[in-house]
């Protein structure tokens, strides 16, 4: 009998379809059947040994939520017998519906060893899991904005894995080196009982950042040169594009975005789709830009756009960008598509760009030293100072970070200017609310940076300090001596921090009705009993 071995992962979900993600012992045909009839079934595809299918569900509506089970080649595989947990559901949402987006980023998976005490604190996902099977109000959608996995920070039980296939005194030592490594890392993170269920009944976007490869991925052209002249470094990338695509970003896509994308169908079609798909990562290694990770999500009214803040950058120093010229082109497009159908833009990025004004100014005078604008004594620090630092937000691509200003001010202006503009990111270990003002004239819609992280993993106190003090006068003035001497150009518009900074396992949620938009800040805390809750730290309206 084939057994479920992954998932189910609820998607993509519209009025009346949705896709549903599996892993599988075997090949065969996954179905997934509707409590009110809608369904639909598809065939597994391979890769390196691992048989996975992305169920396409037809027929739902809007408006209902039914039951749902996952059969392979006819057999109940889901729900699990005796499962502590209510019924998954799909809830195929109504165009007047109110939407609930929660999110969030930075999960790392490992439970606390033998049960002891986890020092990381209660994970917010497996507190929000608890609490929805309580009866707790559910999100329609969550987006989960980077570091699903950690390849480079492996747990005691993935560290003992390894080295019962290679030795770990050879580089890359305890760090993941493959796909079969990385299928670990997500079976790891995903057959949590709690966050299991809570991805099988919530639909899910998601992202990745550095540590689902590698920390700081991407910093620099002389990062990335030295990387790739390790032994190792290639099939390292290779393999999390390869797993990215497979247990993330496949499930990003609408059913019509799947049926017209080639890899997909190149992919599904073979009775072995490993080597296109490595293929298609080793092009995606040699031009970023023949790739693009991004992707819209339109619920009613409210546009989402999921930025990848990671593989697309340029990283030569005299043409440094957060985005290359195609990916910038295509979220101009897409953010000013249409304005008057939308009343909210969420963009997402993994990577703040409103940040603690001392961190901005020090991030923007590392760019200016390591392109040599003070020469190349200070070039080589600034390179040395970005890698120690982790100087690689927005901040520390001028260029970009006053492209996007200027994008989101266009936006923001005029009789069809959304409520509200959001940039939803994670990544800093912390959770603030920022506001921007530009200089030249106000902006019709509420701007936010919204930064939440992380869902469950900790910060030294030196780095809490550190961010507190980022946001003060003090700080303020140290920046605007490092901009001096970095020759920093004069930025288009000033921001504040009007909430946080808040430190723990947390998770931001919107809620989005009409034109008004509130915005809440859960902490998952321990109680008395043991158990953890997930307490409010902070509720306002932002329109």
């Amino acid at each position: 009998m084939t057994r479920l071995i992954l998932g189910p992962l609820l998607r993509y979900v519209d009025g009346s379809s949705a896709t549903v993600w599996v892993e599988t012992s075997h090949p065969c045909t996954a179905e997934v059947r509707c409590s009110d009839g809608a369904k639909g079934t598809t065939r597994t595809f391979r890769i390196a040994g691992h048989h996975y299918a992305l169920i396409p569900v037809s027929g739902l509506t809007p408006g209902t939520e039914p039951e749902y089970e996952v059969t392979l080649d006819g057999e109940s595989v889901w729900p699990l017998p005796d499962s502590p947990f209510p019924p998954s559901v799909i809830r195929a949402p109504a165009p007047d519906d109110a939407l609930r987006v929660a999110f969030g980023s930075c999960r790392w998976a490992a439970p606390p060893a033998d049960d002891a005490h986890d020092p990381a604190g209660p994970d917010a996902l497996d507190t929000l899991a608890t609490q929805l099977a309580g009866g707790g109000e559910r999100p329609d959608v969550l987006l989960l904005l980077g570091d699903q996995v950690y390849a480079d920070e492996t747990s005691e039980e993935t560290r003992r894995r390894l080295a019962a296939r290679r030795d770990l005194s050879e580089p890359p030592g305890a760090q993941v080196t493959d796909y079969e490594e990385y299928t670990g890392l997500y079976r790891e993170s995903w057959l949590d009982p709690e966050v299991r269920w809570l991805l099988s009944t919530v639909p899910s976007c998601m992202i990745f950042d550095d540590h689902d490869v590698i920390d700081d991925w991407n910093t620099s052209a002389s990062w990335l040169a030295e990387m790739r002249a390790l032994p190792w470094w290639r099939e390292r990338l290779l393999s999390g594009l390869m797993s990215y695509w497979v247990h993330q970003h496949i499930g990003n896509l609408s059913p019509a975005e799947l049926a017209a994308d080639p890899l997909y169908a190149e992919v599904t079609a073979a009775a072995d789709g490993t080597d296109a798909l490595r293929a298609f990562a080793a092009g995606a290694d040699a031009d970023p830009a023949s790739t693009r990770w991004s992707y819209r999500r339109d619920f009613g009214r409210v546009r989402v756009l999921i930025v990848d803040s990671r593989a697309a950058r340029v990283l030569a120093e005299d043409e440094r960008a957060m985005l290359d010229p195609q990916e910038e082109r295509w979220l101009r497009e897409q953010v000013l598509e249409d304005r008057d159908a939308c009343d909210h833009l969420l963009i997402g990025t993994s990577l703040p760009w409103l940040m603690p004004h001392l961190v901005h100014d020090a991030e923007a005078w590392d760019a200016a030293l390591c392109r040599g604008e003070r020469g190349p004594r200070w070039a080589r620090f600034g390179e040395w100072l970005r890698r120690a630092a982790d100087l690689e937000h927005w901040a520390a691509f001028p260029e970009s970070f006053t492209a996007l200003a200027d994008l989101i001010a266009e936006a923001g202006t005029g009789p069809d200017a959304p409520a509200t503009i959001g940039v939803l990111s994670g990544d800093v270990h912390h959770a603030y609310v920022a506001e921007p003002a530009w200089r030249s004239a106000p902006v019709d819609s509420r701007v936010v940076q919204l930064t939440c992280s992380p869902v469950h993993n900790s910060v030294p106190r030196s780095m809490r300090f550190g961010f507190r003090f980022g946001w003060s006068g003090t700080a303020r003035a140290l920046g605007r001596v490092l901009a001096r001497h970095g020759r920093s150009a004069r930025l288009p518009l000033t921001w504040r921090r009007t909430g946080g900074p808040w430190f723990g396992n947390q998770l931001m949620t919107l809620t989005l009705r009409g034109r008004s938009s509130r915005l809440r800040l859960e902490q998952a805390r321990s109680t008395e009993g043991g158990r953890a809750r997930l307490e409010t730290v902070t509720e306002r309206e932002l329109s």
